[in-house]
């Protein structure tokens, strides 16, 4: 059986078909090659038209079909990954009435901050694991409140994934883990939170029905393959937020397994069974996409706005024409400690793990007889390793502790001097594999449609491509570093408190 697995991200819309028996992608397709554009009709909004993910993954689709001929019809089983806390609405008629609210759309901040502060501190950390904050509840809310008359017009409400779903199978459905990615979840209860939509006013019938991560959610209505060249009927049997996502892409199921990716910004996603959360809510906690009534699975996501944006602002304005592997053999040239150039990374908006604090990117140290451009990009990687340590240390307090930390073969992970940095920052392995979010999508639906067996057959094609291990010399050495690091960011946190 070949498995189908799409990836919707807010840049492009990737495909893969992955041999079920090998695990093994045989063909992989994204679109558009630039980004996709995002609205901004005010200050801090973001949107995107689901007419246009549609037809992006179409095109993706037929490029990645294209090598595979004949083969296609071999296709049993559809995945999705998507861009996470997103709003889609619709009406009876399945029509989109307004563009949809993505993820790094900041209007309703305010919303759920006050949410917060009237549901309760204790509340919302005791029962949702988070603040309401900037999530799909909040996003609703906010359009009851500013688009009355569109309001009364939603049929249902979904995440970037479902809609996605919904047009290949005409069903409207969510998973328990989109639930909880809204922040719709009381975890303490296990079932929608009743105080949440009380408060919100929001009619519990805009929800769609849920359904395990893993399970066939519908089937691909006979029209739908007409127009996408497949067999009618193949089973869409997974759906997931792209961070979870990108953990199965990993076999990051087990409680104590981290995943991490580091493009734009930067995320640790480690898997726990315990139900906990950090009082000062600067982690993310939601159900797992291996999370059932029966097993305890949650996933603690942590979020660094600014880690890769860095390198590649340093690329733009002073790479000179470099590359990025160019960038990579300088940097690995200068000394560990960058000879006391330090940055701050933060200059991609406020930073949840600062709680909320906008301090900027800044460098310190700068002796224009001493340093060069190897020095700055150096300088870059070691800042941005400093921050997954400053993270990894609030995520403890959670109970993940990891020895390994898993990722994928791709952005600031294929620097070498980023990857020893790291390891030895943090004292664990880093291990690099052969994947991405559309395969991982592509396994999760041969584990939803019962083709794997088990979780484990599902990775027999997961292959490790590098590894990076702590030096005891640099861990001496960046150990010291990370201290003076983190005096420059509370002095910085200080002065703008």
């Amino acid at each position: 059986m070949l498995l189908l697995g799409i990836d919707l991200g807010s840049s492009s819309v990737k495909v893969s078909v992955v041999d079920g028996a090998t695990g093994r992608a045989l063909s992989s397709a994204s679109y558009p090659s630039t980004e996709m554009a995002i609205s901004a009709p005010g200050p801090g909004w973001a949107e995107q038209d689901p007419e246009v993910w549609w037809k992006n993954f179409t095109l993706a689709l037929a490029a990645c079909l294209k090598p595979l001929g004949s083969q296609s019809r071999d296709i049993g089983a559809i995945g999705i990954s998507y861009q996470m806390h997103g709003l889609v609405t619709v009406d009876v008629n399945r029509k989109v009435l307004r563009p949809a609210i993505i993820w790094c759309d900041s209007r309703a901040v305010e919303t759920g901050d006050l949410a917060f502060e009237k549901l309760g501190k204790d509340f919302c950390l005791h029962h949702l694991l988070n603040s309401p904050g900037n999530f799909t509840a909040s996003k609703l809310a906010w359009v009851r409140e500013n688009e009355p008359v569109l309001y009364k017009k939603i049929h249902r409400i979904m995440l970037p994934g479902d809609y996605l779903a919904m047009r290949l199978t005409d069903e409207i459905r969510t998973s328990y883990t989109g639930l909880s990615e809204g922040i719709f979840w009381d975890f303490m209860r296990n079932e929608v939170s009743e105080e949440l939509l009380d408060y919100y006013e929001i009619d519990p019938q805009l929800l769609p029905e849920p359904a395990e991560s893993f399970s066939v959610q519908g089937q691909l209505t006979a029209a739908v393959a007409g127009e996408l060249g497949l067999p009618a009927g193949i089973p869409v049997s997974y759906r997931a937020g792209d961070q979870p996502n990108n953990a199965l892409s990993l076999n990051v199921l087990q409680p104590g397994e981290v995943a991490a990716t580091a493009g734009t910004s930067g995320v640790i996603y480690g898997v726990t069974d315990r139900t906990q959360f950090d009082p000062m809510s600067r982690i993310n906690t939601f159900l797992h996409v291996n999370h059932t009534k029966r097993l305890n699975r949650l996933g603690v996501l942590l979020c660094i706005n600014g880690t890769g944006i860095l390198y590649s602002w340093l690329k733009k304005n002073a790479g000179a024409g470099l590359t990025y592997p160019e960038m990579n053999d300088m940097a690995a040239a200068v000394k560990p400690g960058s000879d006391g150039l330090v940055m701050l990374p933060f200059g991609n908006g406020a930073e949840r793990m600062l709680r909320n604090s906008y301090i900027g990117a800044s460098v310190h140290g700068l002796n224009f007889n001493i340093h060069g451009q190897g020095h700055l990009y150096r300088a870059a990687q070691e800042a941005i390793a400093y921050s997954f340590r400053y993270g990894l240390e609030i995520m403890k307090e959670t109970g993940i502790n990891p020895s390994v930390i898993r990722a994928g073969e791709s952005n600031m992970f294929l620097s070498r001097v980023f990857r020893d940095v790291l390891s030895s920052l943090t004292s664990t392995v880093i291990t690099l594999y052969n994947t991405d979010g559309s395969v991982g999508a592509a396994r999760g639906a041969g584990i939803g449609c019962g083709y794997y067996k088990t979780e484990e057959e599902a990775f027999s094609g997961l292959e490790v491509t590098g590894t990076s291990e702590p030096d005891s010399e640099l861990s001496a050495i960046y150990d010291a570093k990370y201290m003076e690091w983190i005096d420059i960011l509370e002095d910085q946190l200080y002065d703008i408190n």
